[in-house]
């Protein structure tokens, strides 16, 4: 039997529902500047509903969310308090919790038309160094775009040096597509699992999109691993908004959520995506301790 690592869920909306500041452009990064006890409270939810990996809540601590100025005065700091929140929320679980760093896009969910790659290091340099000591390994989140997910692992693998185990996370187009799985960029999710497993990552995802269309990703990525005789864990932790359009951006304002995503249809989908071969499962926007704590009970 496949043994199944349950992540955390969608740290943002849990935050709001907790009472933590919560607005856009600066998403749950407000609650890192203001509230970050709140933020430990959160983590410390998700381990109790069953959460063997919590996510450093410094998905938004990039330019794109809170501003130039603020990420050159203080994202470092509060990367590094990320880091080390969740690390306490981890130390003082009664069980074996992993701490990953996020990485978030650069200049902005979905939006891989934004991609600078002259300023890519600049921006993620600092997050990496801040994040490193407390980390015990690397989640690059929400990526569409091939070019900037290995700049990014190039960057760990310079800066981190300790060989932690890196996952990527895609996320993928909601449309309904009739030839094959792509990413938001318009690439295939076939030409992104043989560019990351080259890069040496330890772990492929799909997140922050419609449970419906991950299941058909994590088909063609198993095959490709399967064909390429390639051990790379692989894992999906969809969001609960409805189809994102193209030119969806991630601060324009707060999203509507659906209210069909139940704990129990969440399941659902997770026990699909486990049947296809997932070993790390989770949720993303809008999906909360209480969608964790039923696959922890039945995965």
């Amino acid at each position: 039997m496949q043994s199944i690592t349950i992540l955390d869920g969608g740290m943002g909306r849990e935050l709001e529902r907790r009472g933590a500041p919560f607005k856009q452009p600066e998403w749950s990064a407000l609650a890192m500047m203001e509230a970050p006890e709140i933020v430990k409270d959160v983590h410390k939810a998700f381990i109790e509903a069953g959460s063997r990996v919590i996510t450093t809540n410094s998905y938004a601590l990039v330019p794109f969310h809170i501003g130039e100025v603020a990420f050159q005065q203080r994202a470092a700091e509060l990367a590094a308090e990320s880091a080390r929140v969740a690390r306490e929320a981890a130390q003082e679980a009664d069980a074996d919790v992993k701490v990953a760093g996020s990485l978030a896009p650069l200049f902005g969910s979905y939006r891989a038309d934004l991609y600078e790659a002259d300023r890519a290091e600049q921006i993620a340099r600092p997050l990496i160094e801040a994040l490193a000591p407390n980390v015990d390994l690397w989640l690059s989140e929400t990526q569409s775009l091939i070019a900037e997910t290995l700049q990014v692992k190039a960057l760990v693998d310079e800066i981190d040096g300790q060989n932690k185990p890196y996952w990527v996370a895609f996320t993928l187009e909601d449309s309904e597509v009739t030839d094959q799985p792509r990413l938001r960029s318009g690439e295939t999710v076939a030409d992104a699992v043989l560019a990351t497993v080259k890069a040496g990552v330890n772990g492929i995802l799909f997140n922050c999109c419609q449970p419906e269309i991950i299941a058909d990703a994590i088909e063609v990525a198993a095959s490709i691993l399967s064909d390429t005789n390639q051990q790379v864990q692989l894992g999906a932790y969809a969001n609960a908004f409805p189809p994102q359009p193209k030119s969806a951006t991630a601060n324009d304002g707060l999203d509507e959520l659906r209210d069909d995503l139940t704990p129990d249809s969440y399941l659902v989908w997770a026990q699909r995506w486990k049947e296809l071969g997932a070993t790390l499962i989770g949720g993303c926007c809008g999906i909360g301790p209480e969608h964790m704590e039923k696959l922890s009970k039945h995965l």
